[in-house]
């Protein structure tokens, strides 16, 4: 037996802190951010906003995510982010810009769909790294386009540099037309070609008279979805965290519907997300006594412990849950199912598959990306391995290339509703 996880994990600490505060180390599964203020010499007023978050961490590694706003009046073109770590940390595998490091010394510069900052504007990238030890000191410095932070916004130095050029001329940004409360598709004209590239694709690989995609659930259960977890591990784990990861649940499929509320005739303001069952090859590794769930102990399918096929939606579609011990009101629509030393995940109409340990040492993280990636295929959402939608390249959908559900994500999710809400009388 593996030893027993950690108990429910502690907030994400997110903190301001100006250059002169001394590093702050995370605890392991804790995750923490820093705000910094940089002056550059080529605007009247200048500064930037930088905002470093760990989103998940785990033995030996974590994500992060990095969002610098330019607080200044005039662009940055290109923008270059440095900063140094303490405790051996490596940037690894990036997204949204191309990252480098030497010794402790970390630059990530803005890649060709985000290399210029617009004055009061925001962008963000994202990477995983790796840890040499259990420390993971957060970076107490930063230099935008070589200034170092103060802290404030400040005038332009009245000796300003004489190589300094004057920017091109911004291009007027288009406000986003459609959103939450409105009845028409009207995405943003942007993605109206990759919107409608991908459905062609989901009309060429899906059948549509498929009915267990997670809408034709939803809409089944009146806007819930009950799970069991497939506890597919040799370590123990407490009731707090058997009640955090139920939490977490509820807060990641608020992350995709939130914005589905009120939208086109969408019939739930919240989609109530419920934990009814656990699954473990021993009792011992469950470590409550309460009976507020089900718990299914040694029934072992796929070389996992199987939460029971007879109150499961997946095997039974038709709704039929009378061999269910306790019937309807113990079925469950979706499992999620972790493994143990598990990299990657899966996910589809029967539920969600990732790392036990990535999902329980994230619990503290604002967004679960995998989970996040998985639960959009359960709602029909595909893969983009082989391919790529006009003008789209860092979206969650494709995984490695986001963090976060994104606009266009947000939009393929609507545009999945507004093709099949009319099974359900819409």
């Amino acid at each position: 037996m593996g030893p027993a996880l950690p108990e429910t994990p502690p907030l994400r600490r997110h903190r301001r802190l100006r250059a002169a505060i001394a590093a702050t180390a995370v605890a392991v599964v804790a995750a923490g951010a820093t705000a910094f203020t940089v002056m550059t010499a080529s605007a009247a007023t200048a500064g930037c906003d930088v905002d470093y978050q760990v989103t998940a961490q785990w033995p030996g590694g974590f994500n992060a995510n990095v969002e610098i706003t330019n607080l200044g009046d005039t662009a940055l073109d290109p923008w270059k982010l440095e900063w140094d770590y303490t405790d051996g940390q490596r940037v690894g595998n990036a997204w949204n810009t191309t990252a480098s490091q030497s010794g402790a010394h970390v630059t990530a510069n803005g890649v060709a769909h985000n290399r210029r900052l617009t004055a009061d504007s925001t962008v963000s990238f994202g990477f995983t790294g790796t840890l040499s030890g259990t420390a993971n000191s957060l970076p107490t410095t930063f230099r935008l386009n070589g200034s170092v932070c103060t802290g404030d916004t400040d005038p332009v130095p009245t000796d300003p540099p004489t190589d300094v050029t004057e920017p091109p001329t911004e291009e007027p940004t288009e406000e986003p037309t459609g959103g939450p409360g409105q009845d028409e598709w009207n995405p943003p004209s942007n993605l109206v070609q990759p919107l409608n590239e991908v459905w062609a694709h989901v009309e060429d690989t899906y059948n549509l008279n498929f009915r267990n995609f997670g809408w034709d659930q939803i809409m089944a259960t009146g806007g819930s979805i009950d799970y069991c977890v497939r506890w597919d591990s040799q370590n123990s784990v407490t009731l707090q965290t058997r009640d955090a990861i139920e939490a977490k649940l509820q807060q990641q499929y608020d992350l995709w519907f939130d914005q589905m509320a009120g939208w086109s005739e969408f019939p739930f303001e919240q989609i109530e997300v419920n934990v009814v069952g656990w699954a473990a090859r021993d009792r011992n590794l469950l470590q409550w006594s309460d009976n507020a769930v089900d718990v299914y102990i040694g029934d072992i399918r796929e070389n996992a412990p199987q939460c029971s096929e007879d109150c499961g939606r997946f095997f039974h579609q038709d709704g039929n849950y009378s061999r269910c011990p306790g019937g309807e009101a113990h079925h469950y629509d979706q499992s999620l199912w972790l493994t143990q030393g598990m990299g990657g995940g899966a996910g589809g109409d029967w539920g969600q598959r990732m790392g036990q340990e990535y999902f329980v040492n994230s619990l503290n993280s604002a967004q679960i990306t995998i989970y996040l990636h998985e639960l959009g295929h359960t709602f029909g959402l595909d893969d983009f391995y082989d391919w790529t939608p006009t003008g789209q390249c860092c979206f969650i959908m494709r995984a490695g290339s986001s963090s976060t559900i994104t606009e266009f994500d947000e939009w393929m999710l609507r545009d999945w509703w507004r093709h099949l809400k009319s099974r359900y009388g819409y």
